[in-house]
């Protein structure tokens, strides 16, 4: 992968190519991205730059770089048990998926991965086992005589243990041993880890360059790459979803709906609390990752009511498909309780993301929600 395939994120590319032409390399560099923004793709085109620009034999570097086949290019990234692989899971086992997926969806998300690799109703880890795997790869001589890139995909998802594992390595790697670490949550690595990184922030792409890619790429009428670029809050892998007409956006609409309309009639109407009990329990079925999903929609759909209501209409660009009216439902998000709504909506995918029991938190936030709703804004 090429700098000049990435979308956007100029500045970023020069600066990574200046800064290695000059002979700056930090040994360690943190991307901090949210999805979509293009730090994988990133990565690899950078890795691909350190490799191939000094080597001797720039176009067979090129080739096995494009297929992710350079001996001295390494990846980790979470994984989990499938089908395939009953115990230990580490990267080194999924590599053909791997190089699949990012072929197909340089810009997916880790969602996206764990579905590609079948495994959507597991959390995905990046574990101790894998750890120790990275460091009997990096303590050997670079096969070519030059660099060595290691890329670990949302490490984040790094346990304690791994992150442990690797701190040493990472503070004083081999002689021409790059790390890079990617990343949508700096807040969840851990801070020795994080001290010893160079940071690099990555924004959310422009609607200008999503829409110029969905014109080049994938051959969309200009009026409709507009339109999908304004929807798609600077995430390519959410306009790429939208642009196929993903159809979990419709189920998430649905479940969203039932849950506030549930909510709604809940206060002070006790057999409707048993609607909310098997809501909680229709969600709970389906896998975590999915349920954080469906919490970051819910998320998303109080934001936009929050704008409509104050009469931000030029940066509402949700549309619903079941029939849901916006317009009605953004009276009743307010300055009065949309702190309180994204706090649960946040703790219950907190607490998800740490195995907690879905259905209590999930019921529990349902709870508190019927008295959200029915709060009064305080007048000025």
């Amino acid at each position: 992968m090429l700098f000049n395939q990435i979308i956007g994120q100029d500045h970023i590319k020069k600066h990574l190519i200046k800064s290695a032409e000059n002979g700056r390399i930090p040994h360690a560099q943190l991307f901090v991205g949210k999805e979509g923004c293009g730090t994988l793709p990133m990565a690899i085109a950078y890795a691909q730059f350190l490799l191939c620009n000094f080597s001797n034999d720039v176009d067979a570097c090129q080739i096995k770089c494009n297929k992710l086949q350079h001996p001295d290019l390494h990846f980790a990234f979470p994984v989990t048990t499938n089908d395939s692989v009953k115990k230990h899971p580490v990267s080194n086992l999924f590599l053909e998926d791997w190089r699949s997926f990012v072929a197909n969806q340089p810009y997916g998300s880790l969602f996206n991965w764990l579905h590609h690799i079948g495994v959507e109703n597991k959390q995905g880890l990046i574990g101790v086992d894998e750890a120790e795997d990275v460091v009997k790869k990096l303590k050997l001589k670079s096969y070519e005589g030059g660099f060595k890139v290691m890329i670990i995909w949302m490490a984040e998802k790094m346990n304690i243990a791994a992150a442990n594992k690797l701190l040493k390595l990472i503070e004083e790697p081999p002689e021409k041993t790059v790390f890079i670490l990617i990343t949508e949550n700096e807040e969840q690595i851990i801070n020795t880890i994080k001290s010893r990184c160079q940071a690099l922030h990555f924004p959310a792409l422009s609607e200008q360059d999503i829409a110029n890619a969905l014109v080049v790429n994938h051959q969309v009428d200009d009026k409709k790459a507009a339109h999908i670029a304004h929807q798609c809050e600077g995430n390519l892998n959410k306009a790429l979803h939208l642009l196929h007409e993903d159809s979990s956006d419709l189920v998430f609409e649905e479940w969203f709906v039932t849950w506030i309309r549930t909510a709604f009639k809940a206060k002070g109407n006790a057999t409707v609390v048993k609607q909310l009990i098997a809501w909680s329990e229709t969600i709970a079925k389906s896998g975590r990752e999915t349920q954080k999903r469906f919490l970051e929609y819910c998320l998303q759909f109080f934001r936009q009511a929050l704008l409509l209501n104050y009469k931000s209409d030029q940066l509402v660009f949700m549309e619903t498909k079941t029939g849901f009216n916006l317009t009605k439902f953004a009276p009743f998000v307010h300055s009065g309780n949309i702190l309180e709504i994204e706090k649960e909506l946040n703790d219950a995918m907190y607490h998800i993301e740490r195995n907690g029991n879905a259905k209590i938190i999930l019921l529990d936030l349902s709870m508190k929600l019927t008295r959200f709703l029915h709060k009064k804004e305080e007048k000025v």
